[in-house]
């Protein structure tokens, strides 16, 4: 009866906290890798802080296309802070600990912001669509009220149906483990704890992902189809570089990120072999893309280049030549 009474109550203990562990496999080495990351945190800060200046500076950067690089930066700049401040705690500081609640926020954060990061990139293959295809009813189709209006619409789709993510993971029963084998609270990670089924929440998180991710990339790559087509269409070999080139700077994001994506997808596959591996590309798929979006826009946009020297105090220089 007492070893009876004693399961019953060890059954119905619930964790208080949620231990980050780190990176699978390597705890011995990884505070090495808190250089880069925090060299990729601090670019990715600098440089999308630094696109919003600019847009905000230059009136000829009030355009839709700008407009929805400015709402990329910030979902960027959101995305990294979610992540990034407990991860270097856990390197420097061995800040372990986080509380359920500010884990199941995590979950909620890195869910929106990504499901946000995906939308803008759709918003922008949308608008270099009607930009090549149409161009004579552009600023009639694409102009700033459109741009609000599709921003809300990512906000409150990615922000409502994120909800059941944290809802889910939080009714879970958390009895005995609490380590998470990972830097940060993945939805996955913290329900493989709990102690009752969570089917529910696996098959939810696929269906999001499938629905949103899977989603606009389906409709990213038909967007680009369809502006491949058009400019085969062209005569002009002039016309048809001068077409490629306004779309090229998405068209490397839109691959970079998607690609990132799948391959995050296909590592999870790895991860009993090789536990770090998909650990490690999650971190990356957080922290990479920030940092590099504002870098590609810069070299391949000759008037956000321009509007980066005026704002660092060079248009002198830029005027003479």
């Amino acid at each position: 009866m007492d070893t009876t009474l004693s399961i019953t109550n060890s059954s119905r203990l619930q964790v208080s906290e949620f231990i980050l562990v780190g990176l699978p496999g390597i705890h011995e080495w990884q505070h090495w890798l808190s250089l880069p990351l925090a060299l990729l945190y601090i670019l990715a800060l600098i440089a999308n802080i630094l696109i919003l200046i600019t847009i905000q500076h230059e009136p000829s950067l009030h355009q839709p296309m700008y407009q929805l690089l400015g709402i990329l930066a910030i979902v960027d700049i959101g995305l990294a802070t979610t992540i990034m401040p407990k991860i270097l705690a856990i390197l420097w500081f061995d800040a372990k600990a986080i509380s359920l609640h500010e884990c199941f926020a995590q979950i909620y954060a890195i869910h929106t912001f990504m499901g946000m990061e995906s939308g803008i990139f759709l918003c922008m293959a949308v608008d270099r669509y009607v930009a090549i295809c149409y161009p004579l009813q552009y600023s009639s189709i694409v102009n700033e009220a459109s741009v609000i209006k599709a921003t809300l619409s990512m906000v409150l789709r990615n922000g409502l149906l994120t909800i059941p993510l944290p809802v889910l993971a939080a009714q879970r029963h958390y009895c005995s483990r609490n380590e998470i084998d990972h830097c940060l609270c993945s939805n996955l990670g913290v329900t493989s704890l709990a102690c009752d089924d969570a089917t529910i929440n696996r098959v939810y998180q696929l269906a999001l992902a499938w629905v949103t991710l899977g989603g606009d990339m389906g409709l990213v790559f038909a967007s680009y189809a369809l502006i491949v087509r058009s400019v085969l269409r062209l005569n002009s070999a002039e016309a048809t570089s001068k077409a490629l080139s306004t779309c090229s700077s998405h068209l490397i994001l839109i691959v970079f990120f998607y690609t990132a994506v799948i391959v995050l997808s296909v590592t999870h596959l790895a991860g009993r072999k090789v536990p770090f591996i998909p650990v490690l590309f999650n971190v990356l798929h957080n922290v990479m893309p920030p940092a590099f979006n504002p870098m590609v826009y810069a070299l391949r946009t000759q008037e956000l280049r321009v509007g980066f020297q005026r704002v660092l105090g060079l248009g002198e220089n830029v005027s003479r030549k």
